[in-house]
């Protein structure tokens, strides 16, 4: 019946015939030496002479050759050799770099550019700037985030998105700004990709960067927005909602400083519920730092 159908079918048909069966190449029967250099046609041919020898000089494709064409530049004589790159790191320096290079400045602008110059792996190629600080250098309440949001990956600030307008309220509330009595920074200053949470290895390599922050800033007091920050800087593992409205000490450089970790205004946004504990928490760091 197929061999009916197929003598009886127009030739469109039965090209998609063969077409669906698999048979859509056309191979000839003697080997083919593609790395053959092809003659050259010279301005001495005359062009019926060039068209019929066209089909000849040019290399049928065999579907089932294994060979492999070579690469530009390769002349086909052996093996090409493949020079091996250097491979980047991905997760950047590591910790005992970041102490050396944090230990080494003596300034909050020799930090800053030791931290610019420093390799911080796939997470610092990723991110279009280094977040360092802002607000009032001296000041005496420094408060210390986890990492750059999309908005201070653009602007190159900490905290100036949704998050950072509403610390910025609360603080004016509190009658506190960053532009009078307060300095922001972050625990990375490289934003994570997707705004994921800094893995456990990106914290270990940032936190010697933070706490020399610290040190050199010298505030009296340390406000440690969110779960990310505390952690790091109590070296903890219990969570904010544990952790939050409980006066803690760092001891850093030899010197003991006041801190408090609170709710990240991020965090307010999603649970608004929790304000009321971030204001009692904040008023809480206002009347410490009068009497310190």
């Amino acid at each position: 019946m197929t061999t009916n159908i197929l003598e009886n079918s127009d030739p469109a048909t039965l090209l998609a015939w063969h077409v669906a069966m698999g048979a859509d190449e056309a191979i000839k029967g003697e080997t083919v030496d593609r790395f053959k250099s092809v003659p050259v046609q010279t301005s001495e041919q005359a062009p019926d002479q060039a068209s019929a020898a066209a089909p000849q000089q040019r290399p049928t494709v065999a579907a089932h050759s294994s060979t492999p064409a070579p690469q530009a530049g390769h002349t086909g004589a052996g093996p090409r050799k493949v020079e091996a790159r250097p491979v980047q790191a991905v997760i950047g320096a590591g910790q005992a770099a970041a102490e050396n290079a944090a230990a080494a400045c003596n300034s909050l602008d020799e930090l800053e550019a030791a931290l610019k110059a420093f390799d911080g792996g796939l997470l610092k190629r990723s991110a279009k700037n280094t977040v360092f600080a802002d607000g009032t250098r001296g000041a005496p309440m420094m408060i210390v985030g986890e990492a750059p949001g999309a908005e201070e990956d653009r602007i190159g600030k900490p905290f100036v998105g949704a998050s950072g307008q509403l610390l910025d309220r609360m603080l004016a509330a509190a009658g506190m700004s960053r532009d009078k009595n307060v300095y922001i920074s972050n625990v990375v200053p490289w934003r994570p990709l997707g705004n994921r949470t800094p893995d456990q290895a990106v914290i270990t390599m940032c936190l010697p960067f933070i706490k020399r922050h610290i040190e050199l800033a010298e505030p009296k007091f340390v406000l440690m927005l969110g779960g990310v920050s505390a952690k790091a800087l109590l070296n903890t593992e219990d969570g904010i909602t544990r952790l939050r409205g409980r006066m803690k000490e760092l001891d850093l450089g030899g010197r003991k400083i006041a801190a408090m970790p609170a709710y990240h205004p991020a965090y307010l946004l999603r649970q608004p519920h929790l304000k009321s504990f971030a204001w009692r928490d904040l008023l809480a760091v206002k009347r410490t730092l009068a009497s310190l």
